[in-house]
């Protein structure tokens, strides 16, 4: 409990110290007005077929069998400006059903209701609160942002939203430096009976457009007091556009709890990842991912098996974008577990495999 109160403090101290030596005339530039729109529709072919149309409980994108469906409906305000900016946005799909289980039913359809406000006349120091996307790993829940229609076990099982404050600092173009205080590893509302607040950072470093490093962590706990155990998690990834035409993302994650608040980080998870893209042309690409999970002792992936969870995984992804804001996807996927985990009709399965269809649409327009 004092740990937090002395990083709210912090973030508090400096947000007023820096903001009052700051003109007034600064902030009377009017700012822009931006509204975003996005719609993921989806089929999915479960070949294990399922009995229900959920597919997998540690999925949490793209997981209906045998469903027409929509995974995410966004609309998203965006307000703009030198020294403030703030983002509004409401969603709905399976993606929300899967996800925002543990929120209350009020705020499970707000997917960003941030504020950010620049704290020095360079505009490079900025302080947001509110709910946010993860800083954590390189996909998104917006499906049109990543190389791949589905999203990796990596990604599927970290954070995809936030709720706190975020300090991030920009020294140059190529430096970007962020410090958080969070309600929690994908929480909005902090865990009942939990007093500490959790904290993470991040480094990025982008040399140029062909270069993306990134080290991102967790800090904290998901449990109440009574039962705590700390977390801590990194991930890293680094994204490399190769030519005009090939690109590359390499990540890898590694997370570390305890068993009980009386033992060290004696539980351990990891996921290594590698996707490959291929620009045919204008309007087709090409994607192959491979990626491996870890979790012997089921911290984040609960299966009730001895051996813990492992699984590896191999996909290919073919894309047809005729505009810019239409998106036509194709994705093969095959995941093969160590264990029988996987619903089939003649009982459980090592081995799955699905196809799954998107068709996708992205607006954006200025409207101030």
């Amino acid at each position: 409990m004092k740990n937090s109160l002395i990083l709210t403090c912090c973030f508090l101290s400096l947000a007023i110290s820096t903001l009052s030596a700051q003109s007034d005339s600064s902030w009377q530039e009017k700012p822009s007005i931006t509204i975003f729109g996005f719609l993921d529709t989806y089929y999915i072919y479960d070949f294990s077929r399922p009995q229900g149309n959920v597919r997998q409980d540690f999925l949490f994108n793209h997981n209906r069998h045998h469903e027409f469906n929509f995974n995410l409906a966004l609309i998203k305000i965006n307000v703009q400006s030198t020294k403030y900016r703030a983002n509004l946005a409401w969603q709905s799909g399976t993606y929300v059903s899967d996800n925002y289980v543990q929120e209350a039913s009020i705020i499970q359809n707000i997917h960003e209701a941030n504020i950010g406000i620049s704290l020095n006349n360079a505009n490079t120091l900025w302080l947001d609160a509110g709910i946010m996307p993860s800083h954590i790993g390189i996909e998104s829940a917006v499906s049109s942002e990543n190389w791949t229609l589905t999203r990796s076990l990596a990604a599927e099982n970290s954070p995809y939203f936030m709720a706190g404050a975020k300090l991030s600092y920009n020294p140059n173009d190529a430096w970007e430096i962020s410090l958080l205080a969070l309600n929690g590893w994908q929480r909005i509302q902090r865990v009942t009976g939990n007093s500490l607040l959790s904290a993470g950072s991040q480094l990025r470093y982008t040399p140029s457009k062909n270069l993306l490093l990134n080290w991102s962590t967790f800090v904290g706990t998901d449990d109440p007091d009574i039962s705590r155990r700390i977390r801590v998690f990194n991930n890293f990834y680094g994204q490399f556009e190769i030519t005009d035409r090939i690109g590359l993302i390499a990540g890898f994650d590694l997370g570390l709890q305890q068993n009980n608040d009386q033992t060290g980080l004696s539980q351990t998870w990891l996921s290594p990842l590698l996707i490959g893209r291929y620009q045919i042309s204008d309007q087709w690409r090409l994607a192959a991912r491979a990626e491996y999970y870890q979790d012997p002792n089921e911290v984040i992936v609960i299966t009730d098996q001895q051996q813990g969870f492992e699984t590896l995984g191999f996909s290919l992804n073919l894309d047809y974008q005729p505009v810019t804001s239409l998106f036509c996807r194709l994705e093969v996927r095959n995941l093969r577990s160590s264990t029988e985990i996987f619903e089939s009709p003649s009982g459980i399965s090592q081995n799955n495999i699905f196809v799954a269809l998107s068709m996708a649409m992205q607006l954006s327009k200025s409207v101030y």
